[in-house]
């Protein structure tokens, strides 16, 4: 018995004879190329480096646990002057207030009940302090 030819049976190359098949896979091999040198750059060649960034830009989570540092100093140390000096690096707010912020975010967040009381008496004791001759900076 003779082969039967079977045209059409090849679809591929026929697909590649399409002009607008072309313009689509060199369309996605260019996009593919841009972002695989864009990732690159971005991380290999020039990554944004953050350096010197003022401590009220730390999310809320680092910041209360920068916060707790300062709370778990302050029941070793007792030294009250150098707890709000410590947290006056996070801006013009009194630092009863941030120290409550901290709290409320410890709480919210699952803080354990012995960070949690170490920031409440951080609060507790910020409420009634006064600034000692030297002060805040």
């Amino acid at each position: 018995m003779p082969p039967v030819a079977c045209p059409g049976i090849f679809i591929f190359p026929d697909l590649w004879q399409n002009t607008n098949m072309k313009r689509w896979l060199w369309f996605f091999l260019a996009l593919a190329a841009g972002i695989g040198l864009g990732l690159l750059y971005g991380w290999v060649i020039s990554p944004v480096d953050f350096v010197n960034l003022p401590p009220d830009t730390l999310r809320a989570d680092y910041r209360a646990d920068y916060i707790l540092m300062v709370a778990e100093a302050y029941r070793s140390e007792k030294d009250l002057d150098l707890a709000a000096r410590r947290l006056a690096i996070f801006g013009s707010e009194p630092p009863v207030e941030i120290a409550a912020q901290a709290l409320q975010f410890g709480t919210s967040a699952g803080f354990s009940a012995s960070e949690i009381a170490d920031l409440e008496a951080l609060v507790q004791a910020l409420r009634t302090w006064q600034p000692s001759s030297g002060g805040m900076p």
